[in-house]
Parts: structure tokens; sequence; C-alpha cells
């Protein structure tokens, strides 16, 4: 196991290689039957100027130098092969009383928090000591501790049984050979148990730390080296599945356990897969995901765009990942840097958070001080221009930079933005992560951003076999939940860690969804851990999105009505022509309506909020509109948006004539939609919806729905009653189009009735348009006579209503010519001359 810590100060004092610390020399009038072993600090090698600590600590039966020496070798590799590969670490060398069984005397019964708290305190002794900064501080021991951790950059573990090891059995056994073992150390065998309580707590605690530090933003980096053959007589002493941690790269040593950490060449496989990991700068701030599942086509085509798959390339390549907040692009990111670092070992990764500038001058800063940038520690230095200056250099080797949520135009693109601290060098390499196809456009130089998409089914079942415990899995219900969900990668896992911290099956949790739309809501806004979610982003699905309409709204306004406007129609087939309308009746300058319609829509599609496909209209998830609901009632907003979507819909919406038929069935859903919602109630509100009622009445009229036709036109005189009074020509048209759709069912003294009330209402105005509807009622009301057998009263309206038409119309109109015509036949019918 190897430990590195940061920088020390570079007026150090230090000591030689060949002085030993106190503690390493034998006891005095030690029993010649008890072995010694040398402990603590040993410094290997302590060059000068040296800006990091690498300390080789041993394992059980082990020995601080013998441990790291090959059987033909003199000197322990530490000391004799990594000073030329890093000449600027100081190696020091940890030893503890290491054995658990001693056939000749008496062993250490220390625990391993003895060993642990040893190594701490050694180590802090030892800096303190060589270390003048720190010497003269003069400060209590805890901050130097706290130091220590603070300090601690990195972690590579070699054979380390992190779950248990067989080597446990194997000293038991011994132990229990009567004769032959005098002492042994219980406490230790029974923590390298694979089912070890102590070992459970001791693995939980340092994932605990590990987290802790990835969100403060100094994550420690680990290694895991595993033995691939067997020690003769014994086997695998620790299984690779014992030495791994989840979620990090395994790298496999062809040795077994004994010979795994011996190296006698700098060519040796296993020398230059350490060294690697000591060497090569992997600032990633999360672990390997490992319940990442499916993506393969876009990790290719990341591959293809960033030249990893070739040569190194003559040229600068960046690649952009853009899609709907929560469909994975981060884990996509965090993929492919692990990817790379086990196919390229020689490629640094740097991992920058761009959703503020703050953010990603701390990212830069972070990197400046891992990588010691000459300068970084200079307060007068800007460690922007400093880092960009420094990775452009040819010197500095092969790199790739993720740069992530780079969501805000502003910020990334313009004077001052950070598109300009990014630096161009054919060894450097690129990776954006945004949520706004815009910014990933102009990140990537004009490049074409590669598009997240959701999930198929079978990545989203899975994802959540591997989230889920197998013993709550009906396979049947994966995809069931999934489709709800819209195969969005956060929203899966988010449902999987309810169901977990709950003890919910899928069958209840699929009960909650199907509840209400506000349950569905409720349950995406429930926080929750996962991997590879920066520390300031919200978990929870609803709030992400919620952050990005805020952006959005701070970026243009006007594609933030529209989103609200959009939320509160279906989210299938919105016509542009409702969003038209809206921005005629709110822009004050005429010229810029179309073109601000055009960039608020760019802004929308940029984010993955809608999507507009041709001669289909706009889309937006299911989920998205829900969550953008909620967004406007916290906002305090909905009433508004809910009539300004009435009004919209009403305004467009053709009255239900033949030519209109296609129209109106494809404005249908939207008008259901604002027609069931709560406006402010005012007056125009309520003369748009009477409108609205009218003409789907009439559509559903010719289409022969009697029932809905009737109940839409009786809401639609109701409202005109109450906004427009009863005599009003739009009253009485909606009484008129009521009447025709009785005489349609042959339910004549009701349409009668309401005809001859039209008549009456109409019969005084002097406007051309009130006596066309007065003509257009009285041909209506005379065919409902002669179908009840008044015609004589039918033949005499019917007279009436052409001399009126002629009047409005004039003598050849088709309205005019059509009653003459019908008035003609039946007078032939009765046998009296024509007019």
């Amino acid at each position: 196991m190897r430990r590195f810590f940061g920088r020390r100060p570079k007026a150090a004092i230090t000591e030689s290689a060949g002085q030993e610390s106190q503690s390493e020399r034998p006891r005095a009038g030690a029993s010649s039957s008890t072995k010694t072993f040398p402990s603590g600090i040993k410094p290997l090698c302590s060059p000068a100027g040296a800006i990091v600590d690498i300390v080789f600590v041993h394992g059980l039966t082990g020995d601080r130098e013998k441990t790291w020496t090959a059987s033909d070798a003199s000197e322990p590799w530490p000391k004799a092969l990594l000073p030329s590969e890093l000449p600027t670490a100081r190696v020091l060398t940890f030893g503890y009383d290491a054995y658990v069984t001693d056939w000749r005397g008496m062993v250490s019964q220390n625990r391993i928090a003895n060993h642990a708290w040893n190594l701490l305190t050694s180590l802090v002794s030892y800096r303190e000591r060589d270390d003048t900064a720190l010497f003269t501080s003069r400060q209590r021991a805890e901050p130097h501790l706290q130091n220590v951790l603070r300090l601690t950059h990195g972690i590579a573990f070699l054979g380390t049984p992190h779950h248990g090891s067989g080597l446990a059995r194997w000293a038991e056994l011994l132990s229990r050979s009567i004769g032959i073992i005098k002492q042994t150390n219980t406490q230790i065998v029974e923590v390298l148990k694979r089912d070890s309580e102590v070992l459970a707590r001791i693995q939980d605690g340092f994932h605990s730390m590990v987290l802790a530090r990835g969100r403060e933003g100094q994550p420690i980096e680990i290694s895991c080296f595993f033995e691939e053959l067997p020690l003769p007589g014994i086997g695998q002493v620790v299984p690779q599945d014992s030495a791994i941690l989840p979620g990090y790269i395994p790298i496999g040593v062809h040795r077994n356990h004994m010979d795994m950490t011996k190296f006698a060449s700098v060519d040796d496989p296993g020398f230059l897969a350490v060294c690697g990991e000591l060497r090569r700068p992997v600032l990633v701030p999360y672990t390997c995901n490992p319940d990442f599942v499916g993506r393969s086509d876009i990790l290719e085509k990341l591959k293809d765009q960033l030249g990893h798959s070739q040569p190194q390339s003559k040229w600068h390549l960046r690649a952009a990942l853009y899609g709907l907040g929560g469909i994975g692009k981060t884990q996509i990111a965090l993929a492919y840097a692990y990817w790379l670092q086990e196919e390229y070992p020689d490629i640094s990764v740097f991992w920058v958070h761009a959703s503020s500038a703050e953010r990603f001058r701390q990212s830069y800063a972070l990197i400046a001080q891992e990588c010691h940038v000459p300068g970084y520690d200079d307060p007068k230095a800007d460690v922007v221009p400093l880092l960009k200056r420094w990775l452009a250099s040819k010197d500095r080797g092969r790199w790739l930079m993720v740069i992530d949520n780079a969501d805000d135009t502003q910020l990334a693109s313009g004077p001052g933005g950070l598109g300009q601290h990014v630096p161009e060098c054919a060894h450097g390499s690129v990776l954006v992560t945004t949520r706004n196809k815009e910014v990933g456009s102009r990140l990537t130089r004009g490049g074409r951003p590669i598009e997240v998409k959701k999930m198929d089914d079978s990545e989203s079942k899975e994802l959540l076999e591997k989230k889920l415990e197998q013993d709550r899995i009906n396979p049947g219900d994966l995809s069931t939940l999934s489709a709800p969900l819209e195969h969005l990668p956060l929203a899966l896992v988010q449902a999987a860690a309810f169901m977990q911290e709950k003890s919910v099956s899928i069958s209840r949790y699929l009960e909650l969804l199907d509840k209400s739309d506000q349950d569905l809501v409720d349950l995406l806004s429930q926080e929750f851990e996962t991997v590879g979610r920066d520390s300031e982003t919200p978990r929870a699905v609803a709030e992400t999105w919620i952050l990005s309409f805020d952006q959005i709204q701070r970026q243009n306004t006007f594609a933030g009505e529209l989103l609200s406007l959009m939320g509160l129609l279906d989210r299938h087939a919105i016509p542009v022509e409702f969003l038209s309308s809206y921005s005629q009746q709110q822009a004050e300058q005429e010229a810029r309506r179309e073109v601000q319609l055009i960039e608020a829509l760019g802004v929308l599609k940029a984010f993955s909020f809608v999507a507009e496909e041709k001669d289909h209209g706009l889309d937006m998830h299911r989920l998205v509109q829900l969550v953008t609901r909620k967004w406007l009632i916290k906002k305090g907003r909905t009433r508004h948006f809910a009539g300004q979507a009435l009004l919209a819909v009403s305004r467009c919406y053709p009255f239900g004539r033949y030519e209109n038929w296609e129209v109106c069935s494809a404005y249908l859903a939207h008008a259901y939609v604002v027609l069931g919602s709560e406006g402010t109630g005012s007056r125009d509100e309520k003369a748009g919806r009477a409108t609205l009622l009218q003409s789907v009445g009439a559509f559903f009229s010719y289409r022969g729905q009697w029932k809905d036709a009737e109940r839409f036109q009786l809401g639609a005189i109701e409202l005109r009653e109450e906004v427009l009074g009863s005599d009003h020509p739009s009253t009485l048209t909606s009484m008129a189009n009521l009447a025709s759709t009785y005489w349609e069912q042959g339910r004549w003294e009701e349409a009668e009735k309401l005809f001859v009330q039209t008549k009456l209402g109409a019969d005084h105005p002097d406007t051309l348009t009130s006596m066309a509807n007065l003509a257009s009622t009285m041909a209506n009301l005379a065919f409902i006579w002669k179908d009840m057998g008044r015609h004589e009263d039918a033949l005499g309206l019917l007279q009436t209503c052409v001399d009126l038409r002629q009047q409005v119309f004039s003598v050849g109109h088709p309205y005019t010519a059509s009653t003459l015509s019908n008035l003609k036949a039946w007078l032939e019918e009765n046998e009296q001359p024509p007019v």
C-alpha cells in the first residue's frame, strides 16, 4: 500500500537516507527468543526540494524493506528504482510488528487500530522533525494529525484484503497445531475473516472518509492491484474480489501474493504499472461507477472525435455531450475517463467543474496545486492563465480535460468566458458535458455535439437490476417501471434508491406513480446519494431541472415564458402557432416578434426541454412538463400562464366547419387541457373560453358527437350571457348553434324554442353581422317548421330569409342563391308559383 502527501516546504531540513529513527533500534535487554522488528519510519530517498512524500507500508508477516526487495536485489525497489522515475518525491517506508503467529515466543497483541495509530503518529513526528515549517508552528498534535489526512492525495493497495483473506484460515489452522505455535494474535486473525464485522466497519469508515473528501473537492485517488498467480500450497491469498474496491479500476500483477511487491528492474511490468499510478495525474473527483451500463455507441463516438481510437493526432480535438439534465452525460464522461486511464496510462485526466466562474477557477487552482505548477502558490499569480500555459507547453505529455456542467452560454463564451482559458495543443483534448447544445457547439469551436438521449428498454432494465436487490426484482416489472420514468437514468437511479431505502417493492412503487401526477413529482423531488454527482448539484431530478429553468429565465426571459406556456398545454405536437399568437400579444416591437420567438425556442431546444419534428410541432417529456408545473407553482405563476395558454388556443382554434376538421382535430387535445385548467378568471379569459367552447362544440356537432357538442355549446352560452349579455350577437350565435345541434338530432321543439328566442333577440339590431345571423337563424327555423309539417309558416319565413340575405350579401351571393333555390323547391312541392 502506498500513500502520497501534499507539497512539503522547500526550506525543509531532511535526514540522510542512512539515518534510522530511534524506534527501529533493538530494545535493550530483549530476550534472544523474541523476534525484533525494524519499526517506525525510515527514509529511502530524500532529494532536495522534494514536493511529495510516498510512504510504503507492508502487510502482515512483512518487513519495511524486505517486503519490497526482490530475491536477487540488494536494495528495495522504492530506493533503487523509484527515485529515477519520481525525482521530486521523498520515499519513506514504515515498519511494525506484523507477525500474527510465532513459534519462538511472544507476538504483539496490537490491533489494527493500534498499528494505524502508530503509522499516523510516526508520520506526524517525522514530518514535524524534518519539515521546518511544521516544526516552527508549535501547534498541538491534533492539527498535525488532521494535516496528514488533509494532505493525503492517493492510496495504492497491493493485494490488500478489503473483504477478508485466505490467509486468515491458514493462520487459524497453524495456531491450532499443538506444540508448534506458542502465541497467536487472534484479534487480527479474526479481522482477516471474510465476514468480519470489524473489517466491515473499517471499510465503511474508509469509504465515508473518501466520499467526504470528494464532496470537499479534494478527492483521494485510489488504485487497487491484485495477484494473478496462486501461492504454492495455499492458492490465492487475497482473491481479486477481495483485493479491489467497487468503483475503482482493478490492476493485475502477474505474481503470487508474496512476490507481487518485489520488482527487480524498471522494465518489470508490475513496476511499470505501479509507477504509472504514482506518476500520472488523474484528477477525477468521482470514483468509477460500478453500475454504469450501455452507451457503447456514444463511447465509440467519443473515441473517434477525441482521437483516442488511433495514434496521437496532430490536431487539438474536442467533443461535447449535450442532453437533458439527468440523462447521464457526466456518467458517460466518467466512464470514458476511466476507460482512458486503463487503456492509456500515460494520458493524464483533469476534471473541471464549470457550473459557475468560481467553480471553474477553483478547479484550475486545484489542478495547479496537485501538479505543483510553478508559481501556483504565489498569491499575486492568476492561476487560470498559469495553468493554461503549463498544460499547453510541449513537454507536458498527453492529457484529457473534462469540462463538466458547462451550461451557461454567457459564461462559456464571449469576452472573459471560460472558453478563452481552455488550452489548445495537439497533445491535449477536451470533453465538454452540457445541458445546452449551444454551449457545446461554442466550446468545440462550431463542432457537432453528441446528443445523449434516454436509455433504451434493455439498458433501463440492466441499470435497475444493478441497483435493486435481486429478491425484490420481478423481471416483468422492470419495463413497466422504466416507461413512466421516461427511461431517464437519473430518475431510474432515484427510484431504485427510494425503494432500497424505504424497503418498497417495485409493484408498490408503481402504485405510487399511478396515483397522481403530484405523487410522481413528489417522488422525483426525493434527495438521494449516487456516484458521479457534483456535491453542489441537486441529486433529485425535479430540483436538477428547476435549476435549469431558473438559468433559462435569466438567460432569455421570453424562453422562460414559452416554457411556462407549453407546460400548461398538451405535451405532444404543440403548434408553433400557439406560441406565435402568445408572442404577438406580448411583444411590444412588432419587427422583433419572429426573431424573438426563434431565439427563445432555440434556447429550449438547446437544453433538450423541447424537441421539434418536421410537420409535427413541439414535444415535451412528460416528466419535464410535470416539473415545469411544479416550478410555476413555486413561482406563483400557474394561474397567469394557464390563462395565457387558454387565450392562445382560443385565438388559434378555428370554427368546426368541414374545411377546418384537420386543424380542429390536431388542436383538440390542447383545447381539452386549457379548458380543464383554472386561470385568473378575468373577463378576457372568460370571453376566450366561451369562444373556444363554441368552436370545439361546432366541431363535435359536425362530427355527430351530439352530447359533447351540446355540453360545450351550453358552456359557451352561459359564459357569453355572463360576460356579454343575452342579446349580444355572439350570445345569440351560440344559441343558434345549439339549436342546430338539437335540430340535427330531431329534437324539433327544443330547436324551435331556441331559434324563436334567437330571432326575437336579433330582430332589432341594424348591423350587417346581426342581419346575417338573423337570416341564418330564419333559415334554420324554416327547415324545422317544414320538418314539423308547418309548411305555410316555413315558406313565409324562408321568403323573409331570402329578402334579408339579398340585403346583406347581394342577389348573386352563394348564401342568397342557396336560400332562393330552397324556396323555389318548396314552392314547387306545394304547387305554388315561383317567386
